[in-house]
């Protein structure tokens, strides 16, 4: 795991965090990092789907970058995840390692504001890679398999979801959000447009002379609509999506926007891996 870069942060922090204690460096030291150990590679993926239907689909957010030495693990873990049915798996590539060597072709700004928020959301003092945030109110240390799968399931078993139907045309599609119980806060309709997978030979950074994979890599990610608890339908343009050869688009009903997920639903566009 690794801390934001110690420019962006006041001070010297050390905390603990899941049995691992790691420091935030200081400014005359440049960014350390502390590397998060990635659990039993042995453990199976085997998540609440695998023996029963009676499951919701769970939103993983990965915040990784490729210019972050900790984050293939996670970037792997996250692959894995993404062909589970009732997985909807997201990796937002953040920019604030791009200093160090590599700069990230898939890094947006608007991920790492994204990170930022779900920071303060969930009472944390910093942000880091790699980060999941699962059914946006769990936050696990990516790399952590064991912790991972666990908390998957958990939110697989515990609540309920709304069943959110995605009509699909040529180049339109309709979202459908039945009615149900309003949120304390009016919930925020996402739509994340992402590519299947990317191979990149990095040439410099901590990656250097590695081939990464990354797997569900989040291109678009907007605010189409908010939901407050009656039904909702909405058209969704996916011309430009289609064009450009994405892989797929998710839906994201979340309570204000990073609250609990209340719905998700996944379509597959006619993009190919690159």
């Amino acid at each position: 795991m690794k801390t934001l870069p110690a420019f962006l942060l006041a001070g010297t922090v050390a905390v603990a965090v899941v049995g691992v204690s790691w420091h935030a460096s200081t400014l005359q030291t440049g960014p350390s990092e502390a590397r998060a150990e990635s659990g039993a590679a042995s453990v199976p993926l085997q998540l609440a789907s695998d023996t029963s239907g009676a499951t919701r689909p769970v939103v993983v957010e990965l915040f990784t970058s490729q210019g972050c030495s900790s984050c293939p693990p996670a970037d792997a873990l996250l692959g894995e995840l993404a062909g589970q049915p009732g997985v909807i798996a997201l990796a937002h590539h953040v920019d604030y390692w791009d200093y160090i060597g590599w700069k990230d072709p898939f890094a947006r700004p608007e991920a790492t504001k994204r990170q930022r928020r779900y920071s303060e959301k969930l009472g944390a003092r910093f942000i880091y890679t790699p980060q999941m945030v699962i059914d946006g109110r769990i936050d696990v240390v990516g790399s952590r398999r064991a912790q991972v799968i666990s908390s998957v399931v958990t939110a697989q078993t515990t609540g309920e979801s709304l069943d959110i139907q995605i009509e699909e045309g040529a180049s339109v599609a309709t979202v459908r959000i039945p009615a149900g119980e309003a949120p304390a806060e009016a919930a925020t309709v996402w739509m994340a447009v992402f590519d299947d997978e990317h191979r990149t030979d990095v040439k410099r950074g901590e990656n250097s002379g590695q081939e990464l994979v990354d797997a569900n890599v989040v291109r678009e990610f907007v605010s189409i609509g908010t939901w407050n608890g009656e039904a909702l339908e909405l058209s969704v343009d996916l011309a430009d999506a289609i064009a450009e050869g994405r892989g797929g688009c998710a839906i994201i009903v979340q309570e204000g926007r990073v609250g609990r997920i209340l719905g998700a639903a996944l379509m597959e566009l006619d993009g190919a891996p690159s």
